[in-house]
């Protein structure tokens, strides 16, 4: 206690910001990975982990949190020097405005997301069916030139047609 009453306050404070903002940081990863955890779920698992063991690993996540919060809180409220004030209440107020801000920004990419991926989806239908009608199309001719050249063939068309200056269809 003697170290940081002749320390500068500055300095002090700086130390405290940045030891919670070290247990804030590790709160964090570990809340990102039971989210990840949990977006898992709605997928096919294919990993050799049963479920029971999934379920286990999710609640001892979660009890990591609630308690890392917990500790976190008390930090804030118990051992933090009087100047800072309510900085429980002071984070907890920020935290949450960063919580909504965030879900804002959430909703705004996935929307985001969304629109690019069925602008994707209409653009490749779009040349599906331009390759479907370059295809009847190529069909079409190369039926009519097939034609053409089965009836320039034919004894049928040599034996009316044989001389004059138009019957050069397919020369």
């Amino acid at each position: 206690m003697q170290e940081i009453a002749k320390a500068d306050p500055n300095d002090v404070f700086l130390q405290i910001g940045n030891d919670l903002g070290a247990l804030m940081d590790a709160y964090d990863d570990i809340g990102k990975a039971f989210l990840a955890q949990e977006a898992e779920a709605t997928q096919v698992y294919t990993g050799k982990d049963s479920i029971g063991k999934r379920a286990l690993n999710r609640v001892i996540i979660r009890a990591r949190l609630d308690a890392m919060l917990v500790e976190l809180r008390e930090t804030m409220v118990y051992k933090a020097p009087p100047e800072l004030g309510d900085l429980w209440g002071k984070y907890e107020k920020m935290w949450r405005q960063i919580v909504v801000e965030q879900d804002e920004a959430h909703k705004r990419e996935t929307a985001k997301m969304q629109i690019e991926a069925a602008q994707r989806r209409r653009i490749a239908r779009k040349r599906k069916e331009d390759a479907v009608w370059v295809g009847a199309i190529l069909f079409v001719v190369m039926w009519y030139v097939g034609v053409m050249v089965m009836l320039r063939m034919s004894q049928t068309y040599r034996g009316h047609y044989s001389s004059p200056w138009w019957s050069c269809v397919l020369c």
